[in-house]
């Protein structure tokens, strides 16, 4: 693992690019303090249908009556107010 400073990957970006590319690992430091590590992108592949059966949603998800339970749940815990608080 090499370890250069900002200034050398600034000036040398493509030869250490071509260096990770064949397996290296790159450190790029700052006043010789590790900041960053420069390791190749890797695409990971999407696998449809993943969350098939994993996700239920209630049939009145999207109900007025249930949009409105949630606003009020949400503006009354912004405003700090409980529902018990009387």
């Amino acid at each position: 693992m090499e370890t250069v400073n900002i200034h050398y990957a600034k000036t040398h970006l493509s030869k250490l690019i071509e260096a990770v590319l064949q397996g290296e690992e790159i450190i790029i430091a700052r006043a010789g303090e590790p900041k960053v590590k420069l390791v190749p992108f890797t695409k990971k592949k999407r696998k449809p249908g993943f969350f098939k059966d994993r996700i239920w949603l209630a049939d009145d998800w999207d109900s007025p009556e249930t949009n409105k339970e949630i606003e009020d749940l949400f503006y009354n815990s912004a405003l700090g107010e409980d529902e018990d608080s009387d």
